[in-house]
């Protein structure tokens, strides 16, 4: 089963219309979309958008093929005229399928937030999902014995439709994920490629014809990334961001509750509000039992704090007790650290504090803190397979 992406942007397209944000004057050439619609093997088009014919023709298709157009938008999707010679479209009933001469099948999947998603088999028996803009699949709960072969989704606006695939089975490690209904919300070009490939995700540019059960292009997600930041530079939204399309993360709080402080309660209950309702809070500092366990994917936030607990522990604020074995106890603890990450089996996205640009301390136990803590994010890395510097809200990759 072939399909060719007509288009892969948002209702609006990309740029929008008289938009004067950043992401839509740079969304030129190859970064320019028009608004999503799929020809599958030239005999069903999932959403009629205008210029459909110009596109299919552009793309060295044609649509006088074509059987059965459906829509999947909300009241519709854009008003645009029927071609000459083109089946009236129409929509499936949720939960009802539908049987195309050209022996594709069509089930229509109900949506949480208005519009229909279509689960598509092929004369071959190959899969494909295709959900509308701003959509997640409703009422799924069982585990599925299958996961489809290719999956259309609005990954940037509802990363959770992914997540909720990922929970029960229909989205696997082959899956081809391809983001389609695409707008401005994210910089087109290299920032949204690399944001989508640490969900497993890709783009592909208007026109483009894929082979569905074809995996040689499905992007392998970081198994363990490192996310640097100075103070507010965003580091703890990119390490958030990077796991919102996937299921039962354990999030991991290093700093603890801190009865008593106001300040550090509003950070906790903002952190809290911008988590995904599905994800689970550990308010530990025992990092390596957790790494050497199987189960779901890790944010720990922070290594920072982890480390101040750890120099706590070993009486590292003290001079005589660091020379008398604290010094020694610290690099075993990071040391048993970072073993925990070389051998862990789980997805790990550690948050950690980039201080050494600033300036120097003014006492000798900041001096430390600093130094130890620039030995710990480094020891960390190098078992990373990416690592990111967060500054201004912007990620810059310094490994992977």
């Amino acid at each position: 089963m072939d399909v060719t992406l007509l288009g892969t942007g948002a209702p609006a397209g990309l740029p929008r219309p008289d938009c004067p944000c950043a992401a839509c004057a740079t969304a030129l050439g190859p970064d320019a979309r028009a608004a999503t619609a799929v020809l599958v093997d030239g005999a069903l088009l999932l959403d009629l958008t205008p210029g459909a014919a110009f596109a299919a023709a552009r793309a060295g298709h044609s649509l006088a093929g074509v059987r059965q157009v459906l829509l999947s938008h909300p009241h519709h999707g854009p008003v645009v005229e029927v071609p000459a010679g083109l089946p009236q479209p129409g929509r499936v009933p949720d939960g009802r399928e539908l049987a195309v001469l050209t022996g594709h099948r069509v089930r229509a999947m109900a949506m949480d937030a208005g519009g229909t998603g279509y689960d598509v088999t092929g004369p071959d028996g190959r899969r494909l999902l295709y959900l509308p803009p701003g959509g997640a699949p409703a009422g799924l709960e069982e585990a599925t014995a299958e996961s489809y072969d290719m999956v259309l989704a609005d990954v940037v606006g509802r990363p959770d439709a992914l997540a909720r695939l990922r929970a029960v089975g229909s989205a696997g490690p082959t899956t081809d994920v391809l983001a389609v209904h695409l707008d401005h919300d994210v910089p087109p070009g290299p920032e949204l490629r690399r944001r989508l490939a640490a969900a497993g995700a890709r783009a592909v540019a208007d026109g483009t014809t894929l082979t569905v059960g074809a995996y040689e292009d499905v992007p392998d997600v970081p198994r363990r990334t490192l996310v640097l930041g100075g103070a507010r530079s965003g580091k703890s939204v990119e390490a958030e961001r990077r796991l919102e399309t996937f299921p039962d993360v354990l999030y991991v709080a290093t700093g603890g509750t801190r009865d008593g402080d106001g300040e550090w309660a509003q950070r906790v209950a903002l952190h809290r509000e911008r988590r995904p309702g599905s994800w689970r809070t550990a308010e530990t500092t025992d990092l390596v039992p957790l790494l050497r366990e199987d189960g779901p994917p890790l944010l720990i936030d922070c290594l920072s704090l982890w480390l101040t607990d750890v120099m706590d522990s070993v009486g590292a604020w003290d001079d005589a007790e660091w020379a008398g074995g604290g010094e020694k106890s610290l690099r075993e603890r990071v040391r048993e650290l970072a073993d925990a990450v070389r051998g862990t089996r789980r997805t790990v996205v550690a948050v950690s504090n980039e201080v050494g640009s600033g300036i120097v301390p003014a006492t000798a136990s900041g001096r430390r803190y600093r130094d130890e803590l620039g030995r710990l994010n480094a020891a960390f890395g190098a078992e990373c397979e990416q690592v990111l510097l967060v500054v201004a809200g912007q990620a810059l990759v310094l490994r992977g």
